[in-house]
């Protein structure tokens, strides 16, 4: 049972309340359910339903289409967090003759594998599993729309391709490898693969009427790391937490960062409307807002989790209709109401510990400048080195200590770039070198090792 922390304001209520009710109403949804995070804990879980007397709580299955796939990623870059594969290896290294092993695991994850949307025919989603049991029969005779890395193209094989490497490197079912290695450890006990009683049934919503059809619920066999499972608000609303904070018994915080940092090469439309794909996420922008997290569907059923990361904000939104509420701009909006009605309140200022305190590293802080470009680095309680430019615009990262004099970037333009202090021979700083990047206490400074040189006449005027 998830435990609600009833801390948002009778007033942030009703106005959630609000919005999921004409969400529910002008999109016809038999039921419609949602819940808020923030801080990583459950603030408001509010339902809809066109059933007298019963509205769905936290607990009812609902299932979550594409969501599915963060959790299969998490699977992937735990091996590779373990060291059993790299995002830049061909699938072929781990996973031979599927005829498409050429794209990387990266590739794959960002949908930029080159491979087709679907399946052949029959519609997957509406088909039982059954009528392809192999990959060959996921693929199909022509799986690949363009050669690997070109562009983003969304791809539900792809994921299978993923799952399968799961059950390639663990010996094991993906279904069984996620029980076992995420939804046990962060106590999703209510998130599966087949539904559990209490769970809703999935219908379609007649488009010029009132009136409602069944949807089946079929096993989708090797299509499931796509998007089998079922799930409640109170299980994803943990999920999101996990996805902000990380929990080291399943993933790291840098390694979900990783996740929720942009990785494929989009179309203009894409880049024009805010969207962008991750690493089995996606970045959305709405009302000013950067919200990761992923939106699924499945006959039946429409799903939505997005999280402000600078907000602290996280929204689940789910409902049992083939199409119907737009349920990212519900989600999107649940997170604009609480973080705007209840802005988050920062945790207090603590200066670092006294044993972090290195004065060789105080040193180095303070203003920096690359060519006239002027930047500050700053040491934080945290552990790690920003780099920030004055002017607020232009590139910026902060820098984790490799324990041997030098930082490594962790975002951004920097990511993955080694920041290193350069001594002259008394001991004395020189220069900042990152990535060939000299870094100089004056602009252009002569006493430093500036690329191309500086023109000995130094600066000057107009003459």
């Amino acid at each position: 049972m998830t435990t609600f922390q009833e801390e948002v304001l009778p007033t942030t209520r009703r106005a959630l309340l609000h919005r999921i009710a004409v969400a529910q109403t002008q999109g016809r949804a038999p039921s419609l359910v949602a819940a808020v995070v923030r801080d990583g804990r459950v603030v408001w879980h509010g339902a809809r339903t066109s059933v007298d007397g019963h509205a769905p709580d936290e607990n009812v299955q609902y299932r979550i289409g594409s969501i599915t796939k963060t959790f299969t990623a998490v699977l992937v870059l735990r091996l590779r967090d373990e060291g059993a594969l790299e995002l830049g290896d061909p699938l072929e290294k781990h996973l031979p003759d599927t005829g498409v092993g050429e794209a990387t695991i990266a590739e794959l994850l960002a949908h930029t594998g080159g491979l087709a949307a679907e399946t052949p025919g029959p519609w997957w989603e509406r088909s039982p599993g059954s009528l392809r049991p192999e990959l060959a029969d996921v693929l199909g005779e022509q799986p690949r729309l363009s050669p690997p890395g070109r562009r983003f193209h969304y791809s539900n094989p792809g994921y299978a391709l993923l799952g399968a490497l799961v059950e390639e490197l663990r010996g094991a079912s993906w279904q069984e490898v996620l029980r076992r290695e995420v939804l046990e450890p962060l106590g999703l006990h209510r998130t599966s693969v087949r539904p559990q009683a209490p769970y809703a049934g999935g219908w379609a919503v007649h488009p010029w009427a009132d009136a409602m059809l069944p949807e089946p619920a079929e096993d989708l066999g090797r299509m499931a790391p796509a998007g089998q499972l079922w799930s409640t608000t109170g299980d994803l609303a943990r999920f999101a937490a996990f996805l902000v904070n990380g929990d080291d018994r399943v993933l790291s915080a840098e390694s979900l960062r990783e996740m929720r940092t942009p990785a494929a090469s989009h179309e203009a439309a894409d880049v024009a409307s805010g969207y962008a794909y991750c690493l089995g996420m996606e970045i959305r922008r709405r009302n000013g807002r950067s919200l990761v997290g992923h939106t699924g569907s499945l006959p039946g059923f429409l799903a939505c989790l997005m999280i402000s990361i600078e907000d602290d904000v996280a929204a689940v939104v789910l409902a049992n209709c083939t199409s119907g509420p737009l349920l990212f701009a519900v989600a999107a909006d649940l997170v604009r109401i609480v973080a705007e009605a209840e802005p988050r309140i920062p945790a207090p200022w603590k200066p670092m510990a006294e044993a972090d305190v290195d004065v060789a590293l105080l040193e180095l802080t303070g203003q920096w400048y690359w060519g006239t470009y002027a930047c500050a680095l700053r040491l934080t309680a945290d552990g790690l080195a920003s780099l920030e430019p004055l002017s607020g615009q232009g590139r910026r990262s902060r820098f984790r200590p490799n324990g041997d004099g030098t930082w490594t970037g962790l975002e951004g333009y920097y990511a993955g770039e080694v920041l290193r202090a350069v001594r002259r021979p008394d001991g004395s700083v020189s220069h900042l070198d990152l990535g060939s990047f000299v870094f100089t206490r004056q602009p252009y400074d002569e006493g430093s090792p500036v690329p191309g040189g500086v023109d000995p006449e130094g600066w000057r005027g107009i003459g």
